[in-house]
């Protein structure tokens, strides 16, 4: 009895030893083992991959994969050509490991077909995306595998823009673009290229268009881009450069964001007022001094603007205009650096078409920036064809904020605005100083080129800001 109570203690002892040590212990759950960063990979087709002489009534196309697999967002992604009618779209669906293409229409006979899968096909684990996975397969006796490749420029900036599509007509008539759905088409890729493949021998019609259901060009405000001649497609087909252009340019769209109320619903401010451009109260030395009004003026009398110095000297040689929408109103003056001025604005100096002055008369103090916050710029361009009349355009946030002619591949200035410039080369067919864009319907005319520079111009303040641009 005990060893019997003896022993109980023992293994009770035990028991709490135990249960103390694996309490204390870090428990680490099994790892998963490495990630998964494989794309699907196919496994089987059927029909098999660029198998011929199919059936015209084929109706479905299973594709197989090595691994479960999702397809996103198919109708938008997957390119099916020929382009069959809108309503007869194939459909996509996709279970465990198999995808199937569910064609609705009768294949037309001696004809390639593809299906470009973009980026829809994806593994289910990680997502990770079937890239440049494209099925081929023709109801003749052969595959057609002629190419035609090519970039399309946004010809007012020198950008690409991956949202357009390339399209291609067999109809040669303007109006097809307008009406019927392209044979073929094609999107771009992030550099602004384009690559069509497994074309058949002929001659086709070729337009850039923003992607839209129909694929047409009815709206001429949207981007579009035409080739001069048809393409005649071959074993030997050229590379090609379009460049997209909007006819007309849309209207400034009004502030529509929620929480902030139309303008007939604000009880209207009457008094006429008005702010200035400066920067930390200092006078750009390269630009006029700038009076923004919040209404249209109808009237302004200059001799009750006085320009004048610390002790309000009246000084010379300034001059007033104003804007086509009267409600910018410069003041033009030779500024020399760290200057300080009295600008005096009387109070009937200005009024808005309803004859309402400023509330009271008022002085604006400022003075001038320093040469040395500005930098010297000098531009060595090689390979600049004067022939073409180049305008060099400095824009800042997609804004050109200046335009300058150039007769010579050497630009330079002694102050410019520190910051970074995006720099671009205008070739200005007409010489009239700015782009003009291009004509489709009726005589048809190409949009006027814009070359982009790769590299920013970087302007550091007091330094001699010198670069070569080969163009």
């Amino acid at each position: 009895m005990k060893r019997s109570l003896v022993q109980i203690s023992f293994f009770s002892a035990l028991l709490v030893w135990v249960v103390s040590i694996t309490s204390c212990a870090n428990i680490i759950p099994p790892s998963g083992g490495p990630r998964d960063s494989l794309p699907p990979k196919l496994v089987a087709s059927l029909p098999k991959d660029s198998a011929v002489n199919i059936s015209p009534f084929t109706k479905n196309i299973t594709l197989t994969f090595d691994e479960y697999i999702t397809l996103q967002s198919p109708n938008q992604a997957v390119i099916f050509s020929p382009n069959p009618l809108p309503n007869r779209v194939p459909g996509y669906d996709f279970k465990l490991r198999n995808v199937t293409v569910k064609i609705k229409d009768t294949l037309e006979p001696n004809t390639t077909y593809s299906i470009d899968f973009g980026d829809a096909i994806r593994d289910v684990n990680e997502s990770n995306i079937a890239k440049n996975l494209r099925y081929v397969f023709s109801t003749g006796k052969s595959i057609d595998y002629n190419t035609y490749k090519g970039k399309v420029i946004v010809a007012e900036k020198g950008k690409a823009d991956s949202t357009l599509l390339v399209v291609l007509h067999r109809n040669l008539a303007d109006t097809a673009i307008t009406k019927e759905n392209p044979r073929y088409y094609t999107h771009l890729n992030g550099k602004g290229e384009f690559a069509f493949k497994n074309l058949p021998t002929g001659t086709f019609a070729v337009y850039v268009i923003s992607n839209n259901y129909l694929k047409h060009y009815d709206d001429s405000t949207q981007l579009f881009a035409f080739r001069n001649e048809p393409v005649v497609i071959s074993a030997q087909t050229p590379f090609d450069t379009l460049y997209a252009f909007e006819a007309f340019k849309k209207p400034a769209k009004e502030n529509t964001q929620a929480g902030i109320k139309p303008v007939s619903s604000i009880k209207e401010d009457k008094r006429l007022k008005y702010s200035v451009d400066l920067e930390n109260g200092q006078q750009d030395l390269l630009s006029v001094f700038t009076i923004n009004f919040n209404r249209k003026l109808g009237s302004f009398d200059s001799t009750k603007i006085i320009l004048s110095d610390t002790n309000y000297n009246r000084l010379n040689a300034y001059s007033f205009s104003l804007d086509t929408g009267k409600t910018k109103l410069s003041i033009h003056y030779p500024w020399k650096e760290s200057l300080a001025f009295r600008l005096q604005l009387q109070k009937d100096a200005v009024a808005d078409s309803a004859g309402i002055n400023l509330p009271k008369s008022d002085t604006i103090k400022f003075i001038t920036k320093r040469e040395s916050d500005y930098g010297s710029i000098r531009l060595r361009f090689t390979n600049l064809d004067l022939t073409r009349n180049p305008v060099l355009q400095f824009v800042q946030n997609d804004k050109i904020l200046e335009s300058v002619k150039l007769t010579q591949p050497d630009f330079q200035r002694k102050l410019y605005r520190q910051g970074s410039y995006e720099l671009r080369i205008l070739y200005d067919t007409n010489n009239n100083g700015v782009w003009d864009t291009g004509k489709f319907f009726g005589t048809k005319r190409q949009p006027e080129v814009v070359l982009l520079v790769p590299k920013q111009l970087a302007v550091r303040a007091n330094w001699d800001n010198e670069v070569n641009i080969s163009l």
